[in-house]
């Protein structure tokens, strides 16, 4: 086999990505679509999973609230049929959560942002997990963190302590899910760029009583390459985990930053 083989996504590869309507969720999905995969998406939005569904003939989908398991459960047992198995689990979906001091923050919003960006990740691995396992197409997870699982992120503690929190899910799964031959790794994106990565940069800014001229500015110094990342970038990233040469990587919380160099 060709080294640029190994590259390749198998066709065929069943995927399911949360939060797969919008944003990187959907550039994944589509990213996926395009090399071939047999692809289920779920989100919130269920707008957006039918225009989803209208331009990517053959791909499915379904509503659902990914932080209440019965939801969860029902979108698991669609999945399973549509997709006859499942090869790959991409826990995309979450929320940017509330910005705020610590003493700021209402529990509700904790709350809210700890169900969506983490407990949703163990309801679809407890029921993704069994069906990996009788996978042969080298079952893989891919769990979506942040930069701001590897770094501090003052005035968004909600977020950067679910994505923490899901670099340690990930790191232990690896090595519980290596004898099944499943791997399980993080991406953790940075600064991409979008209208979500907009709106958190205007309330950071708005909490920090400066511009947002200003704001941004201060994000761009951060990262050593000066600029921001791409959603293709994330899904890059995703597809090649999914392919023959990433047959060994697991237990990685990998950035797809530019090098952020803190936050």
């Amino acid at each position: 086999m060709k080294i640029t083989d190994l590259l390749k996504v198998p066709p065929g590869l069943k995927v399911l990505i949360t939060g797969g309507a919008a944003g990187i969720g959907a550039t994944i999905a589509g990213g996926f679509h395009e090399a071939g995969a047999r692809v289920f998406i779920c989100d919130i939005d269920a707008d957006a999973i039918t225009r989803m569904l209208r331009d990517y003939p053959g791909m499915h989908g379904a509503a659902a609230d990914v932080g209440v398991q019965a939801d969860v459960d029902r979108v698991m047992d669609q999945a399973s049929i549509a997709l006859e198995g499942l090869d790959v689990l991409v826990n995309n979906a979450g929320i940017a959560g509330p910005t705020g001091g610590i003493d700021e923050l209402d529990a509700p919003a904790w709350e809210r942002t700890v169900s969506t960006n983490l407990n949703s990740q163990f309801y679809f691995l407890r029921k993704a997990v069994p069906l990996l396992r009788a996978s042969e197409s080298n079952p893989h997870v891919i769990a979506m963190s942040s930069v701001a699982g590897r770094l501090g992120y003052a005035f968004r503690t909600p977020y950067s302590a679910t994505k923490w929190a899901i670099v340690g899910l990930m790191k232990t799964l690896a090595n519980e899910l290596g004898p099944d031959n499943i791997r399980v790794n993080a991406i953790l994106p940075g600064v991409v760029a979008g209208e979500r990565m907009n709106r958190v940069m205007r309330d950071r800014a708005k909490a920090l009583g400066i511009s947002d001229e200003a704001m941004h500015a201060q994000y761009m110094e951060k990262i050593s390459l000066r600029r921001m990342v791409s959603m293709e970038d994330i899904a890059a990233m995703a597809l090649f985990l999914s392919t023959p040469a990433a047959m060994n990587i697991t237990g990685q919380a990998i950035s797809v930053d530019g090098n952020v160099e803190y936050l």
